[in-house]
């Protein structure tokens, strides 16, 4: 695929090809689990066993890699085992960096599979370049910056952490799952990886699980990659990868959308008596809105924000919102809230008065007079 076609025309092209059998211009569904051989023993048409490969996986692998603008993807049954997978290609004893506002799920495979393994896992505020090489050791193999963070939405600045690896021989891997094309694309900043859960934004319809990533070269650490892939076998569904790639041809005029309408609603919260803080980099108020120009083509369509009055008072938002859905994960056409502190259990850092949006679809005004009839009663 050309390279040089702008964004919304990859989106519509990129792993597509008319079906060679048929000429049906949407690919069919392969759902066989195994390849015949010709008589010499050989696969001439490249498919041997679906873990290893398979059409509808291939085709989207090769979609999200013209997306990223990167050389190859692999793509896994879930974003989790996608994170697994690249934990995967280091080796015991090698250190990993990470920011201290991070996706609680990806703490806790640190934490509770990945240390035991024999991983070093450090923990450092990478909104801070400073703060970042001062965390650095000389075994740093990996730094992992998720940008802006969940859910307090602070923001890295992923070439600056692109330069602090190459410093030390590390892997930069970018968390993308928050910021698909077009919001950033990490790998033209200097991320050597980028890792999605496809599950969000990429499939969009909160109907499907999933998880990829994008490698800016196809060198030995992604064939580490594709061998763990393979070996370990978290691979998506046929149907799956169809359902995914389906979904990304509309993905840039989404998220576009998901933008417009989180800027919308962020720009309300600010200014409303109940809310103490909002975090959302669109906003002039947020305290890395100048880098969020430089490195997102837009703000993102993930928002949170703290209620006055507590723990009892954001809970009480959440309980009386009725276009919102009260629901974890993001990226859907519809709308989500959700009290974070709760959902990451009591070890959690993040703020007891604070919600975090998956702002949908709908038509923002909507949104809007939803959380504002939520917040007009006294909420302590």
């Amino acid at each position: 695929m050309n390279r040089e076609l702008r964004l919304e025309t990859l989106a519509v092209h990129a792993g597509a090809e008319p079906d060679a059998a048929t000429g049906a211009v949407t690919p069919p569904i392969h759902l066989s689990t195994t390849f015949e051989r010709d008589p010499d023993g050989s696969y001439p048409k490249g498919f041997v066993y679906s873990r290893t490969d398979n059409p509808n996986r291939r085709a989207l692998e090769a979609a999200l890699a013209a997306l990223e603008g990167g050389e190859a993807a692999a793509c896994f049954a879930s974003g989790s085992a996608a994170v697994a997978s690249v934990l995967r290609t280091l080796r015991p004893g090698d250190h990993v960096l990470a920011p201290d506002d991070l996706y609680h799920g990806v703490r806790k495979l640190l934490q509770q599979v990945f240390v035991p393994w024999g991983l070093a896992v450090s923990f450092a505020d990478l909104s801070d370049t400073a703060a970042a090489a001062r965390a650095l050791r000389p075994n740093t193999r990996l730094i992992w910056v998720e940008t802006p963070s969940n859910p307090l939405l602070k923001l890295t600045d992923i070439g600056a952490l692109a330069a602090l690896a190459r410093d030390v021989g590390a892997l930069l891997v970018c968390d993308a799952t928050w910021t698909p094309p077009p919001v950033t694309r990490a790998l033209t900043l200097g991320a050597h990886l980028v890792v999605h859960s496809t599950t969000k934004y990429l499939a969009g319809h909160s109907d499907v699980l999933g998880g990829a990533v994008v490698a800016a070269r196809a060198d030995g650490t992604f064939e580490r990659l594709r061998a763990v892939q393979n070996l370990e076998g978290a691979v998506p569904s046929p149907f799956d990868c169809w359902l995914v790639l389906r979904s990304l041809r509309t993905l840039p005029y989404r998220m576009r959308a998901h933008c417009d309408n989180a800027a919308r609603v962020a720009a309300f919260l600010a200014g409303h008596a109940r809310v103490a803080s909002v975090h959302y980099p669109g906003l002039a108020s947020h305290p890395a809105h100048a880098l969020a120009a430089r490195q997102m083509a837009y703000p993102g369509g993930m928002l949170s924000f703290r209620v006055r009055g507590g723990e009892a008072a954001a809970m009480a938002v959440a309980a009386r919102v009725r276009l919102f859905t009260r629901g974890t994960s993001l990226g859907g056409v519809e709308s989500l809230i959700e009290h974070r502190a709760s959902i990451e259990g009591p070890e959690s850092t993040t703020p007891r008065d604070l919600l975090r949006v998956s702002v949908g679809l709908e038509h923002p005004d909507d949104l809007i007079e939803d959380l504002e009839q939520a917040m007009a009663e006294d909420l302590t």
